[in-house]
């Protein structure tokens, strides 16, 4: 990845993660919030490959952790593998093909669930839940949620597909 691009990366980052501290629980719908940085780690690995998303994820997610004052690592463990994950869909001659058409929703949704698995359980109690509860409401609402916030950019790298030429 080069330098300028990088900075992009961060910016937008920087960007999310404002966004997400100041803004997602006038998201939330009921207690279901989207994961915006999540996005940005699939967007990251998918168009610049599996090592570029795994230290991303893993910055992003340490930023994360010492922003909100969550448990210490359950962001950057968590969107590491978000990283690692959606690096295996990386494609150098298909990236636009990828990013701009519906597997990016599904390459999302699939990180999103993975990521929310791994990050929630290390925050919800079992005794105050049932496991269906955690996996329907944590795992599974906030995926869905997170994907179809994900259409925006897909429908941005969309347009951008139609100026490439292959």
């Amino acid at each position: 990845m080069r330098t300028p691009q990088a900075l992009v990366y961060l910016g937008l980052a920087v960007l999310l993660s404002l966004t997400h501290l100041l803004g997602v629980r006038y998201m939330s719908i009921g207690s279901v919030t989207p994961d915006l940085l999540l996005i940005l780690v699939v967007w990251l690995a998918i168009s610049n490959g599996q090592m570029t998303g795994l230290i991303g994820g893993f910055v992003i997610g340490l930023v994360m952790d010492g922003i909100t004052g969550d448990v210490p690592g359950t962001n950057a463990l968590s969107k590491t593998i978000v990283g690692f994950t959606a690096g295996f869909f990386f494609n150098e001659n298909k990236i636009y093909l990828t990013l701009g058409n519906y597997p990016a929703l599904l390459i999302t949704l699939l990180c999103a669930v993975v990521h929310n698995f791994i990050y929630y359980f290390f925050h919800v109690r079992y005794t105050e839940m049932t496991f269906n509860v955690f996996i329907y409401k944590y795992c599974i609402a906030s995926a869905l949620y997170t994907t179809v916030l994900a259409i925006i950019p897909m429908l941005i790298t969309a347009r951008k597909r139609e100026k490439v030429q292959y």
